[in-house]
């Protein structure tokens, strides 16, 4: 069930609103969790008895080790769960990568297919098994006390507004508000306008820059111009963007119409100057994660100078293949590295007195590559698309070829450039200060009025963009 669909916005969400608020307040997480299952259930029933049976090994480990007292004992439970965790990650996500890779190798050597039956992915299975991580190892480290009971634990994993694709949410940010969270007219309200805002991202620019960059990336090479490959990868730049911010904010939305407040995802990240600043800022609960869990327990910055790069480069080689079972994915981590270890090398300070108005636009370039490298099917197709893009070749540019991939209603170009300018908006030294004022009128009893007829307009235009919009799931659902 997508968020930004007919069935979630005008039939789940009111009800589940219903029935939560209908209830006692002892009842409220029981409310919540059964429409939680049914969100999840609905998408894949038959997967989620792996997340339930999962999460009741982990609740149970959990309790062992707050029970005990023996720091052997307490290691062993952890790690059980650890590697109980990884090992279903790894046989639902990465089986069939192995065995094709094996596969190939048996052919270069004249051996037959391995007989296998291809592994069904379990919808979210990567976002929740960091959940479910997070909780075990926060209980071990004692950040966070064991859940009251099970139906809480399965709570937190299960929680429908960031179950699919996030944010990761660690356990000791939610523990209280699981136990315990405030209501009010106001949380609510202002649980609506980030969920307007994030539902616009998407069924507005995100799906309108699908429309452009989409069928470029699906038609052969062969086919594609060098600047139709050019403003593709451009679209996608910003359609990953509206599309990942928008499912989180719609996340975070939803979070607090029923009481959560979860950390933010996304700080503007295409201001950032460097690829440091930019991990500050983009899909920041998962670079969280990966500092708090990886990098730090590997020794971070506190173990001498080439093995804190490799520690960098172990955390977004992982994070590369995170995000699918594909070379691709993990050569996107290795430039993330890459690029990273650039900045720790000396770049950062050199950076920080050079002009934004020569380093972004450089950023701009070189994660429109790394999305490319992201966006494609596979390693081959990722660098016959950048050969285009760089060197040329293929059919000229003419008008044919410009009706043949770009739609012909308008709207999608109309959407792409105010897009455009929605993106790099905060690049102007004034936003912030107009942002500012903006949130302080808004709140007064002048502003306040007007921004809620927009917020409804609003979600009236994304609901209509919603109706008369073909089935469009948010990227990160792949994962």
């Amino acid at each position: 069930m997508v968020f930004s669909s007919s069935l979630f916005l005008f039939y789940f969400l009111p009800l589940q609103l219903a029935l939560y608020y209908l209830a006692p307040r002892f009842a409220k997480n029981a409310a919540l969790l059964a429409g939680s299952l049914l969100f999840y259930a609905w998408g894949a029933p038959s997967f989620v008895y792996v997340l339930a049976a999962g999460t009741l090994l982990d609740y149970w480990l959990s309790r062992g080790i707050a029970r005990s007292s023996a720091a052997r004992t307490r290691r062993r439970l952890m790690w059980a769960s650890v590697a109980t965790n990884l090992a279903l990650l790894l046989y639902f996500k990465y089986s069939n990568f192995f065995v094709d890779q094996l596969d190939f190798l048996l052919a270069r050597f004249g051996g037959a297919p391995i007989a296998w039956t291809k592994v069904a992915l379990p919808i979210g299975i990567s976002f929740f098994t960091f959940q479910k991580l997070s909780y075990v190892v926060d209980v071990y480290r004692g950040t966070a006390s064991v859940a009251r009971s099970y139906a809480d634990c399965l709570l937190y994993v299960a929680l429908f507004p960031q179950l699919i694709a996030g944010p990761i949410v660690r356990y000791h940010d939610v523990d209280t508000q699981i136990r315990q969270r405030e209501h009010s007219p106001t949380t609510f309200s202002r649980g609506i306008e980030r969920f307007v805002q994030g539902l616009l991202k998407k069924a507005v620019l995100a799906n309108a820059m699908a429309a452009i960059c989409d069928p470029v990336f699906e038609r052969p090479l062969s086919m594609v111009p060098q600047s139709i490959a050019w403003l593709a990868a451009f679209a996608y730049y910003l359609q990953i963007y509206y599309d990942f911010s928008g499912y989180s904010d719609m996340a975070m939305g939803l979070g607090q119409m029923f009481g959560f407040r979860f950390l933010e995802n996304f700080e503007r990240p295409y201001v950032a100057r460097t690829f440091t600043d930019f991990w500050r800022r983009w899909h920041m609960s998962l670079s969280n994660f990966m500092r708090e869990y990886i990098y730090i327990p590997l020794g971070g910055n506190r173990v001498r100078p080439w093995r804190a790069y490799l520690n960098l480069w172990v955390v977004f080689l992982v994070s590369g293949f995170w995000h699918g079972a594909s070379w691709n994915f993990v050569i996107w981590g290795a430039y993330q590295g890459v690029f990273l270890t650039i900045d720790k090398l000396g770049w950062a300070r050199v950076a920080q007195r050079l002009p934004s108005v020569l380093l972004r636009p450089i950023m701009v370039l070189l994660v429109m590559v790394s999305w490319v490298i992201f966006n494609t099917r596979d390693l081959t197709h990722s660098l016959q698309y950048l050969e285009r893009m760089f060197l040329g070749g293929g059919p000229r540019w003419s008008q044919e070829n410009v009706i043949a991939f770009l739609p012909s209603d308008g709207y999608a170009i109309a959407v792409f450039v105010i897009g455009t300018l929605v993106a790099f908006l905060p690049w102007s030294r004034h936003y912030l200060a107009l942002e500012q004022r903006l949130l302080a009128w808004v709140r007064t009893p002048v502003g306040a009025p007007i921004f809620a007829f927009v917020v409804w307009i609003g979600l009236a235009v994304g609901c209509l963009a919603v109706v008369n919009s073909s089935y469009n799931p948010f990227i990160y659902f792949r994962f």
